[in-house]
């Protein structure tokens, strides 16, 4: 959250906070002046100089009234800023590193295409440089996947699972008996996502052959099927 925000957040706050403390000192105020009435009452002469002692209470204790009620809406939407600040705190702490891991996800595909593009031998007979490259390479890339595991970011590289369009997007289909239909065979480009929230949905191509591979359950198919008749 920035500071703006922030800011943004604590002026609401405090006129909140003053609007509660004008309705509360209001209703004091004419709930005092109602106790004042009422003692009042017994010393008055019944002459029409003034509104008569029954009808000034009357007159207080409708002012009285309308003080608390402005006090209770005052206090509600108190409580329902401190909610909302509640919920955006959550929600920062959450999500607040969506936008950073989305740009750094080219990052970590040129790494991995780095990696794919040396030649097999040089790892197996080039020279120690070379050799000490590689290793270098792959240790950066693995520092870069663990940090993005702590942060709670998920590689998704399905190949071999049933195709799920909430985490895939498929990119063409295959010709495989082997494989049921529908089944993720091969992976162009790595998906991520931030706890339940997609950054990027995994590139695959899809095999259309053999028998239909069962689709993932979801929470609404399961919630769906334990409902009574």
């Amino acid at each position: 959250m920035t500071e703006k925000k922030k800011a943004a957040d604590k002026t609401e706050a405090e006129r909140e906070a003053e609007a509660v403390a004008r309705a509360q000192a209001e209703a004091e105020a004419a709930e005092e002046a109602l106790a004042d009435a009422n003692q009042t009452t017994e010393f008055a002469t019944g002459d029409g100089a003034g509104p008569a002692p029954e009808d000034r209470i009357a007159e207080l204790g409708a002012e009285t009234a309308a003080l608390k009620d402005q006090l209770l809406r005052a206090l509600a939407e108190a409580e329902n800023t401190r909610r909302r600040a509640d919920r955006d705190r959550q929600e920062a702490a959450k999500y607040g590193a969506v936008g950073l891991a989305r740009e750094l996800l080219s990052v970590a595909d040129n790494l991995r295409r780095a990696l794919e593009a040396l030649p097999e031998d040089a790892r197996r007979d080039g020279a120690d440089w070379a050799k000490d490259l590689i290793t270098g390479v792959e240790l950066i890339e693995k520092d870069f996947l663990d940090a993005f595991a702590r942060q709670a970011i998920e590689k998704l590289e399905p190949v071999g699972e049933p195709f799920d369009h909430n985490f895939h997007q498929a990119m063409f289909e295959l010709e495989d008996p082997e494989k049921p239909a529908g089944t993720v065979v091969q992976l162009m480009q790595p998906g991520y996502r931030l706890r339940d929230r997609l950054l990027r949905p995994a590139m695959v191509g899809v095999s259309k052959g053999g028998p239909k591979a069962e689709k993932p359950a979801d929470d609404s198919a399961a919630a769906g099927a334990e409902k009574p008749e």
